[in-house]
């Protein structure tokens, strides 16, 4: 494994705030005594008023299991998370640690001052608000302002690698973005990295079977470490989960996997 590997794929844990106690809803619950919560579902921004993005996010936010994950175009950051009282509340979040070119370096500060400021939430139909940090922030569901890209037709882009234990991003994965598009017919092309990846994948509901070969060409060691993994998790029967503009596909065969975004 390289070592820009194995920087990328380490999270750190940032406390940002404290919370008194565990949250009383339960998981998935999009309901409290008070009415909805953002609990159960993703959002993903469409305006900033006051301190804006570095870099201009968007910022998306999951509401999942008593839990939030945030990212605004750099490094996610996921933990505990309370909705009670009309308030967001954080503990200990564990971040990425991948670094940005340009203003978006400065994005996870920017999150970090958000929720660090215990910001308040309000909820209107399918649009979600949030008010901390000298910023206010309208998102709407990611259902709503994103629907479901189909599986087949789409050109997905793989954004990170799938491990049992972790989710891998890194800078050479940014740079090469492997591909991968899947016809009407089966017909499978795209980018492994540096090879052309060609084939045939059989769709059965959510199982998605490949059968791929590539190109023989060598690159950059690195490069060729984040083609093997994207092979990998194409090998054989994957399942697929499609979610607004991300799909995720699991290989429980070798327990890899890949997260792309439609591009």
């Amino acid at each position: 494994m390289s070592a820009t590997r194995m920087w990328c794929g380490v999270l750190l844990a940032v406390t940002v705030s404290a919370v008194a106690g565990c949250s009383s809803s339960s998981n998935d619950d999009d309901t409290t005594d008070s009415g909805p919560t953002p609990m159960g579902k993703a959002y993903v921004s469409t305006k900033v008023d006051g301190i804006e993005i570095p870099g201009g996010g968007p910022l998306t936010l999951e509401f999942r299991d008593d839990r939030i994950i945030a990212n605004a175009g750099c490094n996610t950051a996921s933990g505990p998370v309370s909705l009670a009282g009309g308030v967001v509340t954080t503990d200990k979040l564990a971040a990425t640690l991948m670094g940005c070119p340009g203003d978006r370096a400065e994005a996870d500060a920017w999150i970090t001052g958000l929720l660090s400021s215990s910001p308040g939430w309000t909820l209107d139909g399918a649009d979600l608000t949030l008010r901390g940090n000298g910023s206010t922030v309208t998102l709407q569901d990611r259902k709503v302002a994103q629907p479901d890209k189909p599986l087949t037709g789409t050109n997905w882009v793989v954004t990170s690698l799938l491990r049992p234990e972790a989710e891998v991003r890194s800078r050479t994965l940014d740079e090469v973005r492997p591909t991968l598009t899947i016809g009407a017919d089966g017909a499978v092309s795209g980018s492994a990295g540096c090879n052309r990846m060609t084939g045939s994948a059989q769709v059965a509901g959510s199982e998605v079977t490949f059968a791929i070969g590539t190109t023989r060409m060598m690159c950059d060691e690195q490069v060729m470490e984040v083609e093997r993994d994207v092979v990998q998790a194409l090998d054989g029967k994957t399942t697929a989960t499609i979610d607004s503009d991300t799909l995720t596909l699991r290989n429980a065969a070798n327990g890899t996997g890949l997260t792309l975004h439609a591009q």
